[in-house]
């Protein structure tokens, strides 16, 4: 028999993730600000609320899937929802947010006695779609345990990071890696290409060869390299530059912290600052090739 589960955040990563709970058997009702994520939720069989605190009640399970660190804490702190949730329910939050705020949130939970994970993930829309995406969490053991069988309805793989925030220390650390992979895949390619070599022969030779990684294997951002992916629709779709972008403030957030050397990152993060400037916020962030293709930009 299925769960009952309370969805906040059904945009292009929620509502997927929400729909692969659907078809699992379990009863999902969710909110979301934008009505039109609300009818594609209703649409698959969905429950739609009113309001955020009427998606928190009465549930076994409640996830959150939102933009930024300012949007969980004005939900479960700022709305003051955490008072109306049963302390049986488990809190999952799914967001990319700072660390810090993750913390403050998870200890307002733990005040009240409620289990809560920090769960972001990896995979993007893609991996929503397709139920395949990769879940970094952090908090009790006890929890993740019983998260489990809620989790592998939404992905196949799910790493334990450590106590409340480490899931998204581990997610930031991931992203800031992918930016840099990412630039430095377009710049290889880019180079190769203006000497006059084959786009996809580089590609195959670099994948096969001491470059190799995950950008060449299966996300490629040269155009028409391979198929099925963002550098194949004009950077439609997938992760967003924005979205990059605040991952990277995040994971420079965390360095200054810390006070870790992150001249990679931080080259990175200008790069995609640089590139959103030329009007590229809203595609993909494997569009950073164009940032190298003198035909572009």
């Amino acid at each position: 028999m299925g769960a009952k589960i309370g969805f906040i955040g059904l945009g292009n990563m929620g509502g997927p993730m929400a729909q692969n709970l659907l078809k699992a058997g379990h009863d999902v009702k969710g909110y979301d600000l934008v009505p039109e994520t609300l009818s594609v939720f209703a649409s698959h069989g969905g429950v739609v609320c009113a309001a955020a605190k009427d998606v928190v009640v009465d549930v076994d399970v409640l996830i959150s899937m939102l933009p930024a660190s300012s949007h969980v804490e004005s939900l479960y702190l700022g709305e003051g929802i955490m008072s109306l949730i049963d302390a049986s329910t488990l809190v999952i939050d799914c967001s990319t947010i700072a660390p810090a705020s993750t913390r403050v949130v998870s200890e307002a939970a733990k005040a009240r006695g409620i289990q809560m994970l920090d769960a972001p993930v990896s995979g993007g829309v893609g991996g929503a779609v397709s139920g395949t995406l990769t879940f970094i969490v952090g908090g009790e053991l006890t929890a993740l345990g019983a998260a489990k069988p809620i989790l592998q309805d939404m992905g196949k793989n799910i790493f334990h990071a450590g106590e409340a925030g480490a899931g998204q220390v581990a997610k930031i650390c991931n992203n800031m890696l992918l930016s840099v992979l990412m630039s430095g895949t377009a710049e290889a390619l880019q180079l190769g290409v203006d000497n006059g070599l084959d786009p996809a022969v580089l590609s195959e030779i670099m994948r096969k060869s001491s470059g190799g990684n995950w950008a060449l294997e299966v996300y490629n951002p040269y155009p028409g390299v391979m198929e099925g992916v963002p550098a194949g629709n004009n950077y439609e779709g997938g992760f967003l530059v924005d979205l990059m972008i605040k991952d990277l403030g995040l994971a420079m957030e965390a360095a200054q912290d810390k006070g870790a050397s992150t001249p990679m990152g931080s080259l990175a993060r200008n790069l995609y600052i640089n590139h959103r400037k030329q009007g590229n916020g809203r595609l993909d962030f494997s569009s950073i090739q164009k940032v190298y293709n003198r035909e572009d930009e």
